[in-house]
């Protein structure tokens, strides 16, 4: 691993430290301050950083508040953020240079690299190429299987996942349709893994961080405060942003790094997003001009939503590999987000502009990330439009005022909780590819607890006539129904609480059946 002192290959970085560090950038703060500063006041960010790139320069970079709210310690260019989905881009970046390298094609069956790989249908298991895990397109339901990557950490393993792919049924036929999934960027880590001979980590920071200066960037197993100046995600709560899950000394190695696990600082994402806008010589010789190409080519159509439609007049909408593209305004687009429980991202680039923009946040921000991104973006592509921070935070907020009542979430308020002594469906439960659960009464509450997953424990409540499970996790934020259903053996069902509820909470995937009594 590189040292602290950020040491780059001169032939390759150099002209990314002069640019992230101030030799070539113009002042921009009077275009880019007003808007951050709108986005932080009116969404309360507890901190952020932002870069933006013009003609292939970085010409502006800002940060603002604190890693820990309340703690002192600020945001700086070198703060590390979960980049979440983010990170999807710097897997396919590895897998393109394994092919690059004649240790894997596109077009190679997943099962010449993973024999034990199986998805529910035999004949998609046969025929799902490498290419078929990296765009959403491969039959499994929206965020199917994520509840074996969040909460975090837990004790599923990547073989886990490989094994209970078979379990989870599709929710459409194969390349038939945009659904996006998770788990199927981890079984590319792992196909990266047995073509390159060495972990997906190793791989990572080998084959990625290292020939390109990322030199802060990190993946796999390392520690807090060996590398020092990282940011902890937050909740909202009564008008304060609250820390929740924070690291401890060492962060460990995850099941999910290959589809969101990677942290980096804004610098290292400046040079990660100029490395694909305004690439030097090093850099085409480290990635291949056909497979940037092929990176961030359209592999897979995306319904464009009516939002879309108005505010960025985007007429095709499709996915590359490990990259969204689109039209906007005219001009080609190529981009992703990235959301993981209290930090939220966005990278965007104009490949034709050479320019683009990323920011980082450390608290809850999906409205904020969708209007500081709009309000970025129409710097480069409708300059003249004239629609601020306030013009779209308030169309957001129409929006969601205009939901009907079925769209949201019930108040759950007035839920009380269960009994033991009235509860009937007491027992050890057990779903195909989540594994076993406990439904089981403790001090006079019936309490559900998974066996895989620590942070999925939670008390039985009722509202009206339906159960629901309160989370004791205040980071685990959607509440789930619970369905109990009479039979040989009983069976159980989940639904989120809030039907628009973050679709990695995949509860409706889960088909739970009685197997046992409570010990």
């Amino acid at each position: 691993m590189i040292g602290r002192k950020r040491f780059r290959a001169a032939a390759l970085c150099l002209p990314l430290l002069l640019a992230a560090f101030g030799a070539e950038a113009r002042p921009a703060d009077t275009t880019y301050d007003p808007i951050v500063d709108a986005v932080v006041a009116r969404y309360h960010l507890p901190g952020i950083a932002v870069g933006v790139i013009e003609n292939g320069q970085v010409v502006y970079t800002a940060t603002r508040g604190e890693t820990v709210a309340g703690s002192g310690q600020p945001i700086t260019p070198e703060t590390l953020f979960k980049i979440a989905s983010n990170s999807k881009a710097m897997t396919t970046a590895l897998l393109g240079r394994l092919v690059d390298q004649g240790k894997l094609a596109w077009d190679d069956p997943v099962t010449k690299y993973l024999p034990d790989f199986r998805m529910a249908d035999p004949w998609v298991t046969k025929n799902m190429r490498v290419a078929d895990l990296l765009t959403h397109s491969s039959g499994l339901p929206e965020g199917g299987g994520d509840l074996m990557l969040w909460p975090e950490p837990n004790a599923f393993t990547r073989q886990d996942i490989i094994h209970a792919l078979r379990y989870i049924q599709p929710g459409y036929s194969f390349r038939s349709q945009y659904q996006y999934d998770n788990l199927l960027y981890v079984v590319a880590g792992e196909v990266a893994a047995a073509a390159g001979g060495a972990p997906y980590e190793t791989l990572m920071h080998r084959e990625v961080f290292a020939p390109l200066g990322l030199s802060r960037c990190q993946v796999g197993t390392w520690s807090r405060d060996a590398v020092g100046n990282v940011a902890q995600p937050h909740y909202h709560k009564d008008g304060r942003n609250l820390a929740m899950r924070q690291d401890g000394p060492t962060i460990p190695a995850i099941t999910s790094d290959p589809a969101g696990g990677i942290r980096c600082d804004l610098t290292d994402m400046l040079g990660w997003a100029r490395n694909w806008l305004a690439p030097t010589p090093a850099q085409l010789d480290w990635l291949s001009a056909t497979q940037r190409r092929v990176l961030q080519s359209p592999h897979m159509l995306i319904p464009i939503s009516d939002q879309r439609r108005a505010w960025d007049h985007s007429h095709v909408m499709a996915y590359g590999y490990g990259w969204r593209m689109a039209d906007v305004d005219g001009q080609w687009m190529v981009w992703h987000t990235g959301t993981l429980g209290g930090m939220y991202s966005m990278l965007a680039l104009l490949p034709d502009r050479r320019s683009g923009f990323v920011f980082m946040i450390n608290g809850e921000a999906e409205d904020a990330r969708t209007v500081l991104g709009e309000v970025l973006t129409k710097h480069f592509t409708a300059p003249g439009d004239g629609r601020g921070v306030a013009w779209y935070a308030d169309a957001l907020d129409d929006e969601a005022a205009q939901h009907p009542a079925a769209a949201r979430a019930p108040d759950a308020s007035g839920a009380t909780t269960v009994a033991a002594r009235t509860f009937a469906w007491s027992g050890r439960y057990r779903d195909p590819w989540f594994g076993e659960i406990m439904l089981c009464p403790r001090d006079g509450t019936v309490q559900w607890a998974a066996r895989r997953s620590p942070r999925m424990h939670g008390t039985v409540r009722q509202l009206g006539k339906r159960y629901l499970v309160h989370w004791d996790d205040p980071a685990v934020d959607l509440d789930a129904w619970l369905d109990p259903h009479a039979g040989s053996p009983p069976t159980l069902t989940m639904a989120k609480l809030d039907p628009k509820g973050d679709f990695s909470s995949d509860y409706e995937d889960l088909h739970f059946e009685r197997t046992g009594d409570c010990p």
